[in-house]
């Protein structure tokens, strides 16, 4: 078994400063999220139908993604050309001002859902350049043999944040929206605090070629290498379908009313799959059969995600959400691992800008398309729907890609 966390942090301290400003963020992020969702859900539910609210709660998905899908790319090379620390720290700043921006929002007696999507769109700006540099940073503070646990630790953070952000949100948004946003902001600036102290260099050697040459050098690459693209392609479309996020406050509220606690619960189910997930790999590192094993977790949340949509039971929901996550972390370690290994440094920046378009499209569209889907058939066959499109993706891309799907260790180049 390899060494422990701590001993692990000792050999890279630069990687344990971002370890611990990266906790606070990821929890800061998952506050902001459930607080939006269940802040507009209940604006819109005042004048509108459960449809037409679930719809509006989607409607942030796609005012985040707009601006991520303009910007990434660019995103990409600039995160090849300049300090990926300054990237980092200077969107999360933006972010931070961003859920000021909320906070004070929510003071209002009458708070409108205009100035929310407004604010979601400056989200999505921020993530842009966020997503790619702090992607393209990691390898730069460990060392390569070390890159799986690093990535296994890196996402056991965002599994504990989104365990615990969404219960720490919900307990906030009994007492006050405003209160969540205050807090979340505090934590922002924590993180940003603790990032601000890494000392390792992390501006990549210097490439010839204009950015336009740059960002279609990345784009050739990740089309030519079928194994990168079939990962992150697979990752859309799956999730794109797959996504009920959108829908976990219709389902809280109107389906199995259980109020802002219980859509807490909801929000916390795939992050105690994928916790423990995590967990299990960062001790016991998937060895061989990489790719088959992507596959079957994929294959596992679109199950999940057919289950929970049939659902009328709170803890059968939050079984089946916890089985999507357990699923989709299986996808996400295997993904983020073949990206960083075989990927050259000095393209790592435009080649996470593309995955993180692909991941962004996934999850900010995939909002917008379920809330859609749930303004015609409602929350329910919107699930259920989704998931099935999910298990058919699934078998189309193992047929579609083999070099994928016969990837076995990830441990070897």
């Amino acid at each position: 078994m390899s060494d422990t966390p701590l001993a692990f942090f000792r050999r890279h301290p630069d990687y344990a400063r971002y370890f611990i400003g990266m906790v606070p963020i990821q929890i800061a992020v998952q506050i902001e999220s459930i607080t939006v969702a269940w802040q507009v859900y209940h604006i819109a539910r005042e004048t509108r139908s459960i449809e037409e609210s679930a719809f509006m709660v989607g409607m942030v998905g796609l005012c985040q993604f707009l601006p991520l899908f303009v910007l990434t790319l660019y995103a990409g090379t600039l995160a090849d050309r300049i300090s990926r620390k300054a990237i980092v720290i200077w969107s999360l700043v933006a972010e931070a001002l961003g859920v000021a921006g909320l906070m004070a929002i929510a003071l209002q007696e009458t708070p409108s859902l205009m100035p929310i999507f407004v604010i979601s769109g400056l989200f999505g700006a921020a993530r842009a350049f966020l997503s790619p540099a702090a992607s393209a940073m990691v390898p730069m503070l460990v060392s390569r043999t070390d890159m799986p646990r690093a990535i296994s630790l890196s996402t056991t953070v965002w599994m504990v944040a989104i365990l615990g952000g969404p219960f720490l949100g919900g307990l906030l948004i009994d007492q006050s929206i405003a209160a969540a946003y205050g807090i979340a902001t505090v934590f922002f600036v924590f993180g940003i605090a603790s990032l601000a102290l890494v000392r390792a260099r992390t501006t990549p050697e210097r490439q010839g070629g204009n950015p336009l040459t740059q960002l279609r050098e990345g784009l050739s690459y990740v089309w030519g290498n079928k194994v990168v693209f079939g990962a992150i392609s697979l990752d859309l479309f799956a999730v794109l379908l797959g996504g009920a996020t959108a829908l976990l406050p219709a389902f809280a509220t109107d389906i199995l009313q259980v109020g802002s606690m219980g859509n807490a619960l909801l929000r916390m189910g795939p992050a105690l799959g994928g916790l423990a997930m995590s967990t299990w790999l960062a001790f016991h590192p998937i060895k061989n059969k990489a790719g088959v094993k992507m596959f079957l977790g994929v294959a596992a949340f679109g199950l999940a995600t057919i289950v929970f949509g049939l659902s009328t039971n709170l803890w059968l929901s939050v079984a089946a959400l916890a089985v999507l996550g357990a699923g989709d972390m299986i996808s996400v370690n295997v993904r983020q691992t073949l990206i960083q290994i075989v990927t050259p440094d000095h393209m790592r920046g435009r080649v996470s800008a593309v995955s993180g378009l692909f991941i962004s499209g996934s999850n900010e569209l995939g909002e917008f398309e379920t809330g859609v889907v749930s303004r015609f058939i409602g929350p329910v066959m919107a699930a259920v729907t989704g998931g099935i499109g999910t298990l058919m993706v699934t078998g189309i891309w193992a047929w579609a890609f083999p070099a994928l799907r016969r990837a076995d260790r990830l441990d070897h180049d």
